[in-house]
């Protein structure tokens, strides 16, 4: 047993820098695109300029639907009062968008938390992730996931819902099944030894088409 404990230590620690890899990335991705805006802004007030000047109603406002199409895929749209939490939410928020993922997000989250921030990274990122897999196997105007996160009196609270296309998962020893094959779910695990350690709370429900995990982290 003592081998096959080391054996699922070190795949979950291989998921979890691979995991971490990819939010840097994505993060990354994020503020290259915004700092391109930037740069970017004093030659889009020049073209609007030149088509005021000639009078081109129509084409300053096919301009300004484009600008408004490019920045709506880099806006960090959504603060929470944390900076950690709004850069992966942000991230993960405009990765879902550009699937087609409708997302309503609503998050109010302390300036400073006792939860380390890789380990919020590690939950956050999982949950849209997990979240963001199972929409894409429904139809595009089906596709949803709905965040809440809020402070309960010392507790952090989250809730991250979406539509599925299996209508109740089923569940192995206590744990819902992983969609993506024998091998994988180490996200799941890694979710639920971060909470642990916390001595938290987490929910995972499965019903009517939907999945919802809700978990409480004493800050």
């Amino acid at each position: 047993m003592f081998i096959i404990d080391k054996m699922i230590d070190k795949r979950i620690a291989a998921y979890q820098s691979d995991l971490l890899t990819t939010h840097y990335a994505e993060v990354e991705n994020m503020y290259r695109q915004i700092r391109g805006w930037r740069h970017d802004y004093r030659n889009h007030i020049q073209v609007l300029k030149s088509y005021a000047d000639m009078g081109a109603l129509d084409d300053i406002r096919r301009y300004l639907d484009a600008l408004d199409t490019d920045l709506n895929t880099v806006d960090m749209a959504l603060k929470t009062g944390n900076k950690m939490t709004d850069v992966i939410l942000n991230s993960k928020i405009s990765l879902a968008k550009a699937k087609d993922i409708e997302v309503t997000a609503d998050a109010h989250v302390a300036v400073a938390l006792t939860t380390a921030e890789i380990d919020l990274c590690i939950i956050i990122g999982n949950l849209f992730d997990n979240a963001i897999e199972a929409s894409m196997g429904l139809p595009k105007e089906e596709r949803m996931i709905r965040v809440y996160m809020d402070m309960k009196n010392t507790q952090l609270y989250m809730s991250f819902t979406n539509r599925t296309a299996v209508k109740k998962q089923q569940k192995e020893n206590g744990r819902f099944l992983t969609s993506k094959g024998k091998g994988h779910g180490y996200g799941l695990v890694r979710i639920d030894t971060i909470i642990e350690r916390y001595q938290g709370y987490i929910r995972r429900n499965s019903e009517d088409g939907a999945f919802t995990t809700e978990i409480l982290l004493p800050q």
